[in-house]
């Protein structure tokens, strides 16, 4: 049975990772902030098993690889889901410092890191089918779109971009994919308190696909960039975003 990490399993976006690859026959290790009995609950599954961390911690990131790498011995996979919003949306000339260290821990530098992690393990995968494993990183749109009252998101999830860049450059010699996913406006508990600026825009024709994006709708890409279906493919960002990514006129 194939193995994948998946960091902010709780909820959200990475909670409909988790389900599709337990779906697949996949055993996922998971990992976030949330009480363990709380998380055990939701998936009620033996091929699921639970890691509470913050991926802000160096200690906590080690605790996550070497736990999944003892009860697995093997990691074939990884999805860098787990984010967060600023605690308050502050104008780029309000931004403090703590907003900005608070959001670029988490994910900026504990993605980097926690993918080092397992790309020194994944290095020792035997070759199948032509690989070791597979990366995939959850970015955003805000990757590339500005946002003035929440520029530390932006910075972070273009740090995100950068690092799977670096990852899949370094990592091609060793066969280990390394893609990402930038969703668009996805119904999850970071919009809900944006929703209705959000329903306004799209009502307005922001979006070609003129609706909200679902987790499952990202859940869906990343699979088919971590089953194997598209060996070939590396360094890439796939838009997942109703088509916003398309800047009409």
């Amino acid at each position: 049975m194939k193995h994948i990490l998946v960091s902010g399993c709780a909820r959200g976006i990475g909670e409909a990772v988790t389900r599709r690859f337990l779906a697949e026959g996949y055993a996922v290790t998971g990992m976030s902030r949330t009480d363990a009995a709380t998380v055990e609950a939701k998936f009620a599954s033996p091929n699921f098993t639970y890691i509470r961390g913050d991926l802000a911690s160096s200690a906590d990131r080690a605790a996550f690889v070497e736990g999944a790498l003892a009860r697995h011995g093997r990691i074939d996979g990884l999805v860098n889901v787990a984010g967060v919003a600023p605690k308050v949306r502050a104008d780029l000339l309000e931004m403090s410092e703590e907003s900005y260290d608070f959001v670029m821990d988490i994910n900026t530098k504990g993605t980097l890191f926690l993918t080092q992690a397992v790309a020194r393990a994944m290095i020792g995968n035997p070759v199948e089918g032509g690989l070791r494993g597979y990366i995939c990183n959850i970015s955003s749109l805000s990757a590339y779109t500005s946002s003035p009252n929440r520029g530390e998101y932006c910075i972070s999830k273009a740090g995100v971009s950068m690092i799977t860049k670096l990852f899949a450059d370094r990592l091609a010699e060793y066969a280990i994919p390394v893609n990402e996913v930038r969703p668009g406006i996805i119904a999850t508990d970071m919009t809900g308190t944006v929703k209705g600026k959000y329903d306004a825009l799209i009502d307005g024709g922001l979006l070609p696909l003129p609706r909200w994006g679902k987790p499952e709708d990202i859940a869906d890409a990343v699979w088919a960039l971590c089953s194997g279906a598209l060996p070939y493919v590396t360094g890439q960002s796939l838009d997942v975003d109703g088509g916003f990514h398309l800047r009409r006129l």
